[in-house]
């Protein structure tokens, strides 16, 4: 059994919580208190992150898919458990769809998206015909640079001379009721309850006893750069242009200009959101590849990688075939899929559990 350590855990979450979340604007529609219902969506993603921490202590050595089998029984739980797949795998298009818009519009302009999205399913094939440690290890190495890169770019910005915190005022301008319609559902959803897939490989730490501090430092630590991230974009672009732009990280790092030397920088951060995206749809994947394997008692789960890739990889191509149309689906996602799935089915799940360790106590 692969096993990855606890510092690898916690450079996977961080990776999987940023993502794609960056790309659009995280929490933009609270416009200059997108900040605050980042921070808000941290602090009840990680009340949810918790529940999930003490289902997998409450099923020790379990994946998130035998927990109902576990709870529900078989007939139960076993075709509740079939739900989580499919849920990976279109998740998983939905960041490829993503990306199909973001490469051809901001870094290679006029190449074909098909190729593009292909070309990056290649590796991430290679990546899981190579297993859970060599992406950890890939991570541990990278997040020291991805740290570097982000102070380099906010430091850039300070340097240009155009952030004005004037921006950001007044704070709570136009009440709560903007901040709280950008933490739900999407704000909740959109990085830290989705934290549950990674239930899946919580059984490979080699220290299960530290998951939970760890995935909640992670948090923390996810949150606090995508907050930060949203005060650069709305001191520099102001509420209305980071509001109605598509993506306001990219246009934020198109304003570095020092000396009229050092600038166009926009392909540092698009190379930075690919490779986060990168390793999302990879630990997805691979969720989704470790759970059809559990399900259907395979010893070996290479043989699923190509089909459940291929069908990913149609997904994505199939889903939208505009950026508008591409939107409005995530909404329907999230209503529809995420919450019944990471929200609901985990509390309904840990009031099961609990009510049967009681029983047995007695």
């Amino acid at each position: 059994m692969e096993r990855i350590s606890i510092f690898q855990l916690f450079t996977i979450t961080v990776f999987f919580q940023i993502g794609t979340t960056v790309i659009f604007g995280f929490s933009s529609s609270a416009g200059r208190d997108a900040w605050l219902a980042t921070l808000i969506s941290m602090i009840i993603g990680m009340i949810i992150i918790l529940l999930y921490t003490f289902l997998m202590k409450m099923n020790p050595g379990l994946t998130l898919v035998e927990w109902f089998p576990a709870q529900f029984g078989r007939w139960v739980g076993i075709p509740i458990a079939w739900l989580y797949p499919p849920l990976y795998m279109y998740g998983s298009g939905r960041i490829l769809a993503d990306l199909k818009v973001l490469i051809p519009t901001t870094l290679l302009p006029g190449s074909p998206p098909w190729f593009l999205i292909l070309a990056l399913l290649i590796v991430i094939v290679y990546c899981l015909f190579s297993g859970i440690e060599v992406l950890a290890r890939f991570t541990e190495y990278l997040l020291p640079v991805l740290f570097v890169l982000l102070i380099i770019e906010v430091i850039l910005l300070f340097s240009s001379g155009i952030v004005d915190f004037k921006n950001v005022q007044p704070i709570l301008g136009k009440g709560w009721g903007k901040v709280w319609q950008a933490v739900w559902p999407v704000g909740i959803t959109q990085s830290f309850a989705e934290t549950l897939i990674l239930a899946m490989i919580w059984p490979a730490v080699k220290k299960t006893e530290k998951v939970k501090k760890t995935t909640l430092l992670a948090t923390l630590l996810a949150g606090l750069i995508i907050s930060v991230f949203n005060i650069m974009e709305i001191t520099v672009l102001g509420e209305d242009i980071t509001q109605r732009t598509t993506y306001p990280l990219y246009l934020l790092i198109k304003q570095i200009s020092i000396a009229d030397f050092l600038e166009n920088l926009d392909a540092l951060i698009s190379l930075n959101m690919i490779i986060t995206a990168y390793i999302k749809v990879t630990i997805m994947l691979f969720a989704a590849i470790r759970s059809i394997q559990l399900l259907l008692n395979m010893e070996d789960n290479r043989p699923l990688i190509l089909p459940v890739t291929a069908i990913t990889y149609l997904m994505s191509m199939t889903m939208s075939t505009n950026i508008v149309e591409h939107l409005y689906a995530d909404i329907i996602f999230r209503y529809y899929l995420l919450i019944p799935l990471i929200i609901i089915l985990p509390v309904v799940l840990f009031i099961v559990t609990l009510i049967r360790k009681r029983g047995l106590k007695y």
